[in-house]
């Protein structure tokens, strides 16, 4: 197997560290039995198939799909094979850009078969973006859809985009374009070709492109002993068993799907269950009631809206039992709510970020009903949690300061960005979150804040900067400060202040057109104030707390 260019970890001591009386301190370390997985995906993929070969692996509702862990097993055989008689060799990129559906699951385990590295991104990701996302990981090959949601055209998208490397475009529409290959045609029996992929569970097998707080997405570094571990782990924490059903409207784009979601289910003989390509409240309810699922995974904001829906009082969901919540911050009522009109009495929180895999805290379906409400657990199996100073000091328990993980589930690191990496990952080896929380005395964790600057807008995370960055573009505009402010639908909005250049005459409406189109859909500004000049400090420094004060001022005096 060849190595990954980029993707080399710093060596570091997972096992040494003082850190004195634990007790007292707000650090905690995870149980270390079961013992961690050390094999692939593949094998976990083959496992399954022969431990539960008529056991439905995926059902697709929207493409009428429901495959057995015995025909996902031999589908995932011809696509491998198939992507390595293309040309393709081990360690190559290979990036999917379509919504949930049967071929993004197919591929997700295929390139993991193949010895392949699987680049995953947003499907609301417009030209400026794909470039980026291309050209960064150097994928030789992109699958796609023919469009999603407001991108009707995705070949015209991507026409627009120079991409070297970019060697195999494959379309899953029907008719493929000029240039293009079909997908359905990629499949090929012939394996012996898979005779020589070599794949070890420490391989890159993913490049998950996620925004931070300093400019365009960073593309995380995660190998097969990653994400098979935590989806394991997630799972089984969720109470997931064999012949459950998890209904998965979650994207697949995220951790939250691919990992928590698809990997859990493979690791513990249960049904991934896709209702529809994105987020639909009344197909998700309908998917409930029709493959009478006993688990349900959503952002705050989609258990909104299916509480919402018209149809919420005539769908049957007693077949549930719990689910996961997770992805941006969960209000307390909002998870009483579905414990006590969805019925899912096992449902559990959890937290992290795609740089750990994800999940690095979460609870379990037997804590006391306040636990699982009001904070978002205690450490997973394998890993290693501290809440840590501005000066990196471990703090007493009880006291706010940032989030760090050790362990396992730590990323490899940023893709060809290694002072990136440096940066994010202290010398002992912990992930820094840049998110503020609390332990208490049995070691759960509350989230209480963010040190940095990331909006979390329905799950999505929105690095300001890469706005800022965009908005500068514009002639109009002189200084800008891209700020998240709180709203009922999203948990967060994005919201512009922008200093216009001297004579310039523009209104809000301007703003959102010149990004529409340009940036993703979840990134524009929908809250723009123009104003004469930006609060800073003497050194010049935007004072972001200030504009987040303002408006929070002014979202008083409308109340």
């Amino acid at each position: 197997m060849e190595k990954v260019a980029g993707a080399t970890p710093t060596v570091r001591d997972e096992t040494n560290l003082n850190l004195g009386k634990t007790n007292d301190l707000s650090v905690a370390r995870g149980e270390i039995s079961p013992s961690l997985l050390e094999t692939t995906i593949d094998e976990a993929v083959r496992l399954a198939a022969a431990l539960w070969p008529e056991v439905p692996a995926l059902i697709s509702l929207h493409e009428r799909i429901n495959w057995s862990y015995a025909e996902l097993n031999a589908r995932v055989d011809q696509l491998a094979a198939g992507l390595l008689k293309l040309g393709l060799d081990a360690g190559d990129r290979v990036a999917v850009w379509a919504p949930n559906c049967s071929a993004w699951t197919l591929l997700q385990f295929a390139t993991a078969r193949a010895g392949l590295v699987f680049v995953t991104f947003n499907t609301a990701y417009r030209r400026v973006e794909l470039s980026h996302v291309l050209n960064l990981s150097g994928a030789r090959a992109i699958v796609m859809a023919p469009g999603f949601k407001n991108i009707i055209d995705y070949t015209e998208e991507l026409s627009g985009v120079d991409a070297p490397a970019l060697q195999y475009r494959i379309t899953l529409a029907d008719a493929p374009p000029a240039g293009y290959l079909a997908f359905r045609n990629i499949a090929s029996s012939d394996f012996s070709v898979l005779d020589e992929v070599r794949a070890s569970c420490n391989d890159a097998v993913n490049l998950q492109f996620t925004s931070g707080t300093t400019g365009r997405p960073k593309a995380v570094t995660l190998t097969q002993r990653n994400i098979l571990n935590n989806g394991a782990a997630v799972g089984t924490r969720a109470g997931i068993r064999q012949g459950d059903r998890i209904c998965i409207p979650v994207p697949l784009y995220h951790c939250f799907g691919m990992v928590m979601g698809n990997l859990a289910a493979v690791t513990h003989g249960a049904t991934m269950v896709y209702p529809a390509p994105g987020f639909d409240p009344e197909a998700t309810l309908l998917a409930i009631e029709s493959e009478k699922c006993t688990h349900c995974y959503g952002v705050p904001t989609m258990f909104i809206g299916m509480l919402a829906s018209p149809q919420f009082g005539n769908r049957d969901l007693s077949s549930l039992r719990g689910g996961i919540m997770a992805g941006s911050p969960c209000p307390s009522e909002v998870m009483r709510r579905v414990i006590d009109r969805m019925g899912m009495s096992g449902v559990t929180i959890a937290y992290g970020m795609t740089e750990t895999s994800p999940v690095s805290v979460q609870t379990s379906i037997d804590d006391p009903m306040n636990l699982r409400v009001e904070t978002v657990g205690r450490v997973m199996p394998h890993l290693e949690i501290k809440i840590v100073d501005e000066e990196g000091r471990i703090v007493p328990r009880g006291i706010e300061g940032e989030l760090c993980t050790r362990g396992y589930s730590v990323m490899r690191g940023y893709w060809l960005d290694p002072e990136a990496t440096e940066r994010a990952i202290d010398t002992d080896g912990f992930m820094h979150s840049g998110d503020l929380a609390t332990m208490d005395s049995d070691g759960y964790v509350r989230i209480t804040g963010r040190a940095k600057d990331m909006i979390i807008r329905g799950g999505e995370n929105i690095s300001p900067r890469e706005i800022e960055e965009y908005l500068y573009r514009h002639p109009g505009i002189r200084d800008v400060a891209v700020i998240g402010v709180p709203d009922e639908q999203f948990g967060e909005a994005v919201c512009a202040w922008i200093v216009r250049v001297d004579g310039a005459e523009f209104e809000a409406s301007e703003v959102i057109s010149f990004c529409r189109g340009k940036l993703a859909h979840f990134k524009i500004p929908s809250q723009v104030r123009f104003v004469d000049e930006l609060p800073m400090t003497a050194s010049g420094k935007i004072q972001k707390f200030l504009i987040r004060a303002a408006m929070a001022k002014e979202s008083g005096n409308r109340e």
